[in-house]
């Protein structure tokens, strides 16, 4: 294999090397996301290849040959310039607005952070990421989420819907606040609440978890999961797979969006249907934000103990909203029947909140009385953050 070629600094050298080591992949058909010890051979003598090259004829030369393979393999197997981030365990989200005005948050705080691509090295990252997903964005569908290799979330929106740029958000749900006892250690609640979740979860309760954007209904959603005994067979309805819980007995169904043909698309509503016949102890959908609504309430109308999140700005909003949305479902939907059944089926009600330093904390946890008055499912509150 030829080296014509003459780099003049440290980032040529890379792409340079880059550029072989693909080369070598491809005619090889290695894929270096399976054989990584492989991929990583291969950067190595390229590396070393070039030094022997550019030493003979006086070209730059690569100093810390480790740092350059990190960089080509990142390239060639991972997500390139952000891959340091999805390596660093503090890093909560990472999101880009244009290909020079990138940002990530960590313990809800953001950061910009020193780094510009291209157009084109955004839009590569962006099929990369999706390679593994089966999912695709393109004008059709200028919209897509997908669930990435680590558990991370992806969502895309690509022009004429933005102004100008591709824009990208990758959500990362991060392992070290997957259970009760670690949220307590964080300080997101006190044991005593974290024992009273434990106990419903154990006990077979409905728990609705509410809260804004970003405040941690997911990760409590997932905590919520790894407390329930382990007997217990769980069923998870998501559109995206965001909930990386481990367990013993569980089953997680994921939403498909429909073809270029506007066929096979597979909703959370019929998700749910599907869950019911799968023998579940506890039934956890993702998040309700729709016609879905309905078919949850039926199932726990039905005596299936549920978990599910919903955007809401209090414990009371979430219990008005979830009787809101069967609405959706069609014209043919009582509010006479919706309101009761709400009332009777959960059990309760966990508000998250985000502060204003960017720590993330339960901010109040309500239980339904099982009467609704004035039109709203009464509630009696057994939780408030900083008064136990």
């Amino acid at each position: 294999m030829s080296l014509a070629f003459a780099p003049t600094g440290a980032a040529q050298v890379t792409a340079a090397v880059t550029e072989r080591v693909r080369d070598r992949l491809r005619a090889e058909q290695i894929d270096p996301a399976r054989v990584a010890e492989v991929a990583a051979d291969i950067a190595l003598a390229e590396v070393r290849r070039h030094n022997d090259f550019a030493l003979a004829r006086g070209l730059v030369t690569v100093d810390d040959e480790g740092a350059c393979v990190r960089d080509v393999l990142a390239a060639v197997s991972g997500y390139g310039p952000l891959q340091p981030y999805f390596d660093d365990p503090t890093v909560e989200e990472i999101w880009l607005n244009a290909p020079d005005r990138i940002f990530i948050a960590r313990q809800g705080r953001t950061e910009r952070v020193p780094l510009a691509l291209t157009d084109t090295a955004v839009r590569d990252l962006v099929e990369r990421m999706l390679q593994a997903t089966g999912r695709r964005v393109d004008l059709s569908q200028p919209f897509v989420d997908a669930s990435l290799p680590d558990g991370s979330r992806l969502h895309v929106v690509i022009p004429d819907i933005t102004r100008r740029h591709w824009t990208v958000n990758i959500r990362r749900f991060l392992p070290m606040f997957r259970d009760l006892d670690r949220l307590v250690a964080a300080g997101s609640l006190t044991p005593r609440a974290a024992d009273m979740l434990r106990g419903a979860m154990a006990a077979g309760r409905s728990v609705l978890v509410s809260g804004a954007t970003h405040t941690g209904k997911t990760t409590l959603l997932g905590a919520l999961i790894a407390a329930c005994p382990p007997e217990h067979r769980i069923v998870t309805v998501e559109e995206t797979f965001e909930l990386a819980v481990e367990a013993e007995d569980i089953v997680g169904l994921q939403g498909r969006q429909p073809s270029l043909e506007g066929t096979g698309e597979v909703t959370l509503r019929r998700l749910v249907k599907e869950a019911l016949r799968m023998r579940p102890d506890r039934l956890i959908v993702g998040e309700v934000r729709d016609a879905e609504a309905l078919d949850l309430l039926l199932a726990l109308n039905t005596g299936v103990p549920g978990a599910a999140s919903i955007h809401a700005n209090s414990a009371q909003e979430a219990l008005t909203k979830l009787a809101a949305l069967p609405l959706l479902a069609g014209r043919n939907i009582d509010p006479g029947f919706v309101l009761p059944a709400v009332a009777a089926s959960v059990h309760l009600v966990v508000h998250c909140e985000r502060e204003s330093t960017g720590r993330r904390r339960i901010a109040e946890i309500s239980a339904p009385t099982g009467r609704v008055v004035d039109g709203a499912v009464q509630t009696q509150p057994l939780y408030r953050a900083g008064d136990g």
